[in-house]
């Protein structure tokens, strides 16, 4: 069976904010996400050009090597980006700060000519601009995230939402759980 929007000829891009997802699974369903059922819902028989995975890492913690390692596997691209010390917060604290949100974007805009789907990954609203800007160009822009993490203005925007646990071995099964 077809999805509405979705024709085998269409050309997807998808960009999925793996921290973003990752903690809203953990903090809401204690799970993790299973990113290889993710793509090939987003994808959904259509013609993929590029999924591409945004990952936060801590220097020198080699610990997010093996998730890195299985996105690559299952078909993403990983880009991959160190936490920042920002600041020193409460008590000699430090704050840290990793933050995809214009890499995303950028890599959105430089696809664009040859993308007719962006599928992203993250309730983040954020995003609300660029997806707009998409759309007003005609590419048909389709969100999956968790509804109880997702900005309602993201929700609002685009030409679909899917609540990620709606999508089949949307989890990883415990014994196999990575980040």
């Amino acid at each position: 069976m077809e999805l509405l929007g979705h024709h085998p000829d269409q050309r997807v891009g998808v960009f999925v904010d793996t921290q973003n997802l990752y903690h809203s699974a953990r903090d809401y369903y204690e799970r993790n996400v299973n990113f290889e059922s993710l793509l090939r819902y987003a994808v959904g028989g259509r013609r993929l050009v590029r999924a591409t995975a945004y990952v936060v890492e801590k220097e020198g913690d080699t610990s997010a090597w093996p998730f890195i390692y299985k996105l690559s596997t299952i078909g993403y691209k990983v880009r991959r980006m160190y936490l920042t010390v920002k600041e020193t917060g409460e008590g000699g604290r430090p704050i840290y700060s990793g933050n995809w949100d214009m890499g995303i974007a950028a890599d959105m805009v430089r696809l664009m000519p040859y993308l007719d789907v962006v599928v992203l990954g993250s309730g983040d609203g954020d995003f609300v601009e660029i997806l707009e800007v998409l759309m007003e160009r005609g590419i048909r822009v389709e969100v999956i995230a968790f509804r109880e993490t997702t900005a309602q203005r993201l929700i609002d925007a685009v030409d679909r939402f899917t609540h990620l646990p709606e999508i089949p071995g949307a989890f990883m099964e415990p014994k196999n759980a990575e980040r």
